[in-house]
């Protein structure tokens, strides 16, 4: 192997490794330089809090690319979720988190027992849900949207602790313990296993299909929260657009953190910074007055070159 090529390597993996950090770095850098009032608290808060959302549903994602998979439903999870919460919001807002976290299980429950024990495809398993679980939660709702008036409940999407948003906290949280699961763990090592070599690690004895069921249901779970987070932020229920586009979001920012699509790897701190990445890009060309749709075709430009640079590495 010739030394350019060894150089290109490791330009490859540099990049994989520590790419979003830098891109980060110099967007704030542009940013600072360039758009005005960017350097507010009030303009800070309200990046993170709108990345918040998909940085929670994008952890899930990134432990279901871990193995291999891919989860198509983390929106229509969301909406379902959303829908739920005002039918026991009378009870309590802890009895309606619970039970619209707990619809997001069994719809992860759903998805990896399709994916795990009948073989079904990753992609076919979780379509058949991102198709019918928005439908489910229009019935749920009968297609309204419901205002939402409980102050304890609307304190998750409006409140802080400490000065920091509720949303904020509870997306730094869940990412440490994502990170905890993935590193210090061991369903997080036998994810990591599963998704290198799937053959193997059943030869190997490993519980490739309770990991495989495993990373939908809390994948699930996640969307779930994300779902009830933003329905607080909103102050109402809206299954008709909450979530939508919410699994390509998700799945931009794992790859974009530096989390293959073929498995095997695990980057939970890059998939943080990944969509905390693609909500600056938007941010930053809205503010500078470019429209939407110039924004999305950048998000797309750079999925193109993280994909590349993961499939330059993959080759090496």
């Amino acid at each position: 192997m010739s030394s350019r090529t060894l150089d290109r390597a490791k330009v490859t993996t540099w990049l994989q490794d520590y790419g979003v950090y830098l891109a980060v770095v110099a967007l704030l850098l542009f940013n600072l330089g360039f758009t005005e009032n960017f350097l507010s608290a009030a303009n800070f808060r309200t990046q993170l809090v709108q990345a918040a959302p998909v940085c929670i549903v994008a952890l899930g994602m990134a432990l279901v690319i871990g193995t291999e998979g891919i989860d198509l439903s983390v929106g229509s999870v969301m909406s379902i979720a959303a829908a739920l919460v005002p039918l026991y919001l009378g009870a309590g807002p802890l009895t309606a988190i619970l039970v619209a976290v707990l619809a997001g299980v069994a719809s992860g429950l759903f998805s990896g027992y399709l994916v795990a024990h009948l073989g079904v495809q990753p992609i076919i398993a979780t379509l058949a849900l991102l198709v019918g679980g928005r439908g489910l939660a229009l019935v749920i709702a009968h297609g309204q949207l419901v205002q939402l008036h409980n102050p304890d409940f609307l304190a998750l999407g409006t409140g802080d602790v400490l000065g920091v948003p509720v949303t904020v906290v509870v997306a730094g949280v869940l990412a440490v313990l994502a990170g905890l699961l993935v590193q210090r763990t061991t369903f997080g090592r036998h994810l990591v296993a599963v998704g290198g070599n799937r053959a193997a690690s059943t030869l190997a004895g490993l519980p490739v299909k309770r990991v495989l069921a495993g990373v939908y249901v809390i994948s699930g779970a996640l969307a779930a929260v994300a779902g009830v987070l933003a329905t607080a932020r909103l102050g109402a229920s809206d299954p008709n657009d909450l979530g939508l586009l919410m699994e390509l979001s998700a799945i931009t920012a794992v790859v974009v953190g530096g989390t293959p699509l073929t498995g095997g790897r695990v980057r939970v701190l890059g998939t943080v910074f990944g969509a905390l990445l693609m909500q600056l890009v938007h941010a930053t060309l809205i503010k500078h007055n470019l429209p939407d749709s110039t924004a999305q075709m950048v998000q797309a430009a750079i999925i193109v070159a993280a994909v590349y640079v993961a499939r330059e590495r993959s080759r090496r």
